[in-house]
């Protein structure tokens, strides 16, 4: 693996072995770019982004640079042959580098260190609070001292424990010459902590451990709570490189069969693929007849028969006979691998909603802190007192704490999850509230979605009844889903068939009192290929006479039709996009009144949410299966039924738990509602700073009622919350 070296310059020799392990690593894009991905795991915030892909793309020959925040990766293209010095110049810039093409694992280590971090802050703040209020409340001055000492003593371990995490990144932001935005929190911790502890030295009336501490306990919320949601989202691309294959049988030449790990199949070799084994990479049939579940392509759950000429994808399932295939790509160049790199591009595109966040407080804390030094020195000069002239400082630094500011957006979208789960639906980043607030197109996949996932069989009037005996029998011995529902229609005792086999992409057959019963696709079960087709039929014969014809259907998801009319009204555009064949999706399309596109592959659903969105159309994407999973990370919001696959459900953000698909508008309702009240409380905080501040640093308000004032703005804004829970539309 490729990794930084020290010192910051590297020698001619080492810049030519990083040149030569670059270009092996990489992988060619076109005809003259070449393209690596490089885990960087100091990126934290915007500034970090900001840094590395202006300096990357100023380097030679590069013509693009991405950095991913949630998996902590750049993605570098540039023109070939050349190899620019990446690695020198993020050692520049102070990050180290590793070269890895696949998301790292996610960072237990960091995730408890902020949770302890946040339980450390949590218990002192609570205790120096009590402490406060008995000082508030007037006690002697002894005893106002004593508690002042026991606030120090409790606060100093909980600031450098706790703290840890803003000043050792401040740290290393100053020690490379660059800023970021726990730069000015550090100065604000500090530098309230060192005010307070002079105070408790020189016995002064007051100290201000408990704003200090209170403020890093908050900060470490937001810190907590983006980490966690970076780490949700790094666990669906995980998820889905999970579904590779990790080795395969290749077959020589002469015929000898060896395995051979997936990293080593080059284009051109023969695979064995048995029974039960996953393709590992892009591939045509050679020889062989079996189903193939290509689930993760079409979002569909019935098999598709593979034939020699065929073409397979990537995480394909072989299910009912060995196939002989040729390999017609690497595995970084197949079909799983850019499905993870579609669902990392389009976790990208959403970092506009961090970038603002963290410009606005890179913004806030300077001017806070200016704010608060203005005032010293203005009233320093007026009045010749320092000590008065710290004190309304400190009022100040206290009531512009951002605290109420810092609970509009994130106490809301608590609340709002609350009333999401006693509804049936989860609520997996607090950010993607205000996405879906915002949207006003609706694309739908059916299978799973639209429609509940297990097709239902029905037997066709005039029948034998005892041809359903016979067909259920047959149904059981098979694992296609269209068998499995004509078996379920049933639970009479089993029928005694004999020599049973089951033909790949046709049906199953068996032996019964001397007869030859077949269950399954038309001209297969009537032994003769003029037989009329009909892909959502199911036919049981017996030596070739037709005994009874099955109809499959998929089942309308309850409450589908309403949700669909709900959104109309709210002035969405609904569209259908689906892997499936072109007459079931028309027929649900036409059902449902909207318009649809079918056979769609996952690359194509992707590109049809970025044409909505350059249209500027902001798409929620509805779905379920694993071909959907980059559409649901592209789209502006995204939800997944429970019955969803893993990745799905990983790459969506909201999960719905009951059947109904009523649960989408609510979520849309309810999202909406949100968003108003973030305003309001966003408003009300912004009102609370124009009112306080000033009537602050007129030396109007001391620093307890600077406190009380700051902790009234905060309860104001945490009652607004509350009223998520109300039915009335926004």
């Amino acid at each position: 693996m490729l990794t930084a070296h020290s010192p910051f310059e590297l020698d001619a020799a080492a810049q030519g072995r990083a040149a030569a392990e670059l270009h092996l690593l990489s992988r060619a894009v076109g005809a003259d770019e070449r393209e690596a991905h490089f885990v960087v795991p100091e990126i934290h915030c915007a500034g970090c982004i900001a840094r590395i892909e202006r300096a990357l793309k100023q380097l030679p020959d590069v013509t693009e640079a991405r950095v991913n925040l949630t998996t902590k990766r750049v993605r570098l293209r540039w023109r070939a042959p050349a190899s620019p010095p990446v690695i020198e110049t993020l050692q520049r810039l102070g990050f180290s580098a590793h070269v890895h093409d696949a998301p790292p694992a996610a960072d237990d280590a960091t995730r408890g260190e902020l949770v302890r971090a946040l339980a450390v802050a949590g218990f002192a703040a609570m205790n120096i609070m009590l402490l406060s209020v008995s000082i508030w409340a007037g006690a002697e001055a002894p005893v106002r001292a004593l508690f002042h000492w026991i606030s120090a003593a409790i606060a100093l371990p909980a600031i450098l424990y706790s703290g840890r995490v803003f000043f050792r990144s401040a740290w290393a932001s100053l020690r490379h010459g660059r800023t970021n935005m726990d730069v000015p929190i550090a100065v604000g911790v500090i530098t309230a902590f060192g005010l307070s502890l002079y105070e408790t030295i020189t016995h002064g009336p007051h100290a201000y451990f408990d704003a200090t501490v209170t403020l890093l306990f908050f900060l470490l919320i937001g810190r907590t709570l983006d980490h966690l949601m970076r780490e949700r989202a790094r666990t669906a691309v995980e998820g889905l490189l999970r579904l590779e294959a990790r080795s395969a049988t290749h077959v020589a030449p002469d015929g000898a069969h060896a395995p051979i790990a997936v990293d080593d199949i080059a284009p051109g070799m023969t695979l064995m693929i048995a029974p039960g084994e996953r393709i590992p990479v892009n591939a045509e049939i050679v020889s062989g007849n079996s189903d193939v579940d290509l689930s993760l392509v079409t979002g569909e759950s019935t098999p598709e028969p593979a034939q020699p000429g065929g073409v397979l994808w990537a995480g394909a399932l072989n299910l009912s006979a060995v196939l002989l295939v040729r390999a017609t790509a690497t595995a970084r160049a197949s079909f799983l691998a850019d499905m993870a790199r579609m669902m990392e591009a389009a976790e990208s595109g959403r970092s506009q909603y961090r970038r603002i966040a963290d410009r606005a407080a890179r913004l806030y804390a300077p001017v806070v802190h200016l704010a608060a030094f203005l005032t010293l020195i203005a009233w320093w000069a007026a009045s010749g007192d320092p000590h008065k002239a710290i004190t309304i400082a400190i009022a100040v630094l206290i009531i512009t704490c951002p605290c109420a500011l810092g609970l509009a957006v994130p106490m809301v979208h608590v609340a709002a999850a609350r009333w999401l789960f006693a509804q049936g639906v989860m609520l997996k980043d607090g950010g993607a509230l205000e996405r879906l607030a915002e949207t006003d197109s609706v694309v739908f996949d059916k299978t799973g979605t639209l429609t509940l996932a297990a097709p239902q069989a029905s037997m066709v009037a005039g029948a034998d009844p005892s041809a359903l005996l016979c067909a259920a029998a047959l149904g059981a011995r098979s694992l296609h889903p269209y068998a499995r529902a004509i078996a379920r229609l049933t639970e009479g005792a089993p029928m005694a068939f004999e020599c049973v086999r089951e033909e790949p992409g046709a049906g199953i057959e068996g032996m019964l009192e001397g007869a030859c019963y077949r269950l399954g696709r038309p001209a297969w079960t009537q032994m003769s290929a003029d037989a009329p087709a009909d892909e959502d039929a199911v036919l049981l014969t017996r030596d070739g006479e037709i005994c009874a014809r099955f109809v499959i259907t998929h089942t309308l998801r309850p409450g589908a039709a309403e949700a669909v009319a709900a959104l109309k009204g709210a002035g969405f555009q609904i569209e259908i996009v689906s892997g499936d064949h072109a007459r079931p999706v028309t027929a649900l399309a036409s059902a449902l009144g909207v318009p649809h596109a079918a056979r769609i592959t996952p690359a194509g659903k992707v590109a049809h949410i970025a044409r909505r969105t350059e249209e500027g159309r902001k798409v929620l994407m509805v779905g379920d299966g694993l071909n959907d999973a980059p559409a649901l990370m592209a789209a502006h919001a995204s939800i997944a039924p429970a019955s969803a696959a893993d990745v799905g459900r990983n790459a969506a953000d909201f999960v719905f738990l009951r059947p109904s698909l009523m649960a989408v508008p609510e979520a849309v309702l309810t999202a909406r509602r949100a968003a108003t009240l973030v305003r309001q409380n966003m408003a009300l905080a912004v009102l609370y700073n124009l009112i306080a501040v000033p009537i602050a640093i007129a030396g109007q308000v001391t620093p307890l009622i600077a406190a009380i004032a700051m902790s009234g703005s905060s309860v104001i804004v945490v009652a607004n919350a509350m009223r998520i829970g109300r039915s009335a539309s926004p």
